[in-house]
């Protein structure tokens, strides 16, 4: 089973839930041969709860994943913490949506959730925390306290970074962190963008039909990662088409403004 455990569901934080963009998005990650993804949309997104009232009627949901014919997505989000860093929370909705609803007043920059306080509200619930990519410039996690971060299950191995930084170089250092606290290490894409999945992916010894499964094969290391040839044209034609994207999501906003 081939899952990506570090996916987004839209262009960007800023923008609206599109139901035409989303299912783009499912076809390729079905073309480039996933079979389960983790959908880890940003916490403060816009409009965060659309995204699973769209899901909800899009596909159906058997307390477990989505299946988006054929292809499973697995409920989740990406948290950012005050003391800076991103956190992967991956689990049953019905416990995504109420770490939500307890984050409500700590959804602006400046007003984080401390690291710990989201610990506690994470291991109340069976949920599959990853710190995600740990040596980030701008949101780095590798330098936190170290007891904090071995409370986490796994470490995010990140094409964007891979792409920035290089592939072997991105693999050693994610790889030395997370055995220096005797945690795994996972494959997400990070992508915004169809174009970036495929780059990399962890590949289940069996296929995950709950989280619990999910939890316990990531933990037992039940899995291999398998990093795309191509990650860095992939990653690159990704960033590039967001760029314009974005640009031309901004020219028709103004030109609905000035009619």
């Amino acid at each position: 089973m081939r899952i990506d455990l570090h996916t987004h569901g839209k262009l960007s934080k800023n923008s609206d839930f599109s139901v035409d963009y989303f299912t783009e998005m499912i076809h390729e990650a079905r073309t480039n041969g996933l079979d389960a993804l983790a959908l880890t949309e940003h916490f403060n997104t816009r409009h965060f709860y659309d995204v699973y009232e769209n899901l909800d009627r899009l596909y159906p949901y058997n307390g477990e994943y989505y299946d988006a014919d054929g292809l499973r997505i697995f409920p989740s989000m990406e948290v950012d913490i005050a003391e800076t860093g991103h956190i992967l929370l991956i689990g049953q909705k019905e416990h995504i949506l109420a770490v939500r609803g307890a984050l409500e007043n700590y959804t602006a920059k400046g007003s984080f959730i401390p690291f710990a306080d989201l610990l506690d509200l994470a291991e109340a619930r069976p949920l599959l925390k990853i710190g995600a990519h740990p040596f980030r410039e701008s949101t780095p996690l590798h330098s936190l306290d170290r007891a904090l971060l071995a409370r986490l299950d796994a470490f995010d191995l990140n094409a964007k970074d891979m792409y920035k930084v290089g592939i072997q170089a991105t693999r050693d250092q994610v790889g030395q962190f997370a055995e220096s606290l005797g945690k795994p290490v996972t494959a997400g894409s990070d992508t915004h963008q169809c174009l970036q999945y495929g780059s990399v992916f962890n590949v289940l010894n069996r296929p995950a039909g709950s989280n619990a499964e999910l939890k316990e094969l990531i933990l037992a290391g039940a899995y291999s990662i398998e990093i795309s040839d191509d990650l860095p044209l992939r990653v690159k034609a990704s960033v590039m088409l967001k760029k314009l994207m974005k640009r031309l999501a901004k020219l028709e906003a103004a030109r609905f403004q000035e009619a």
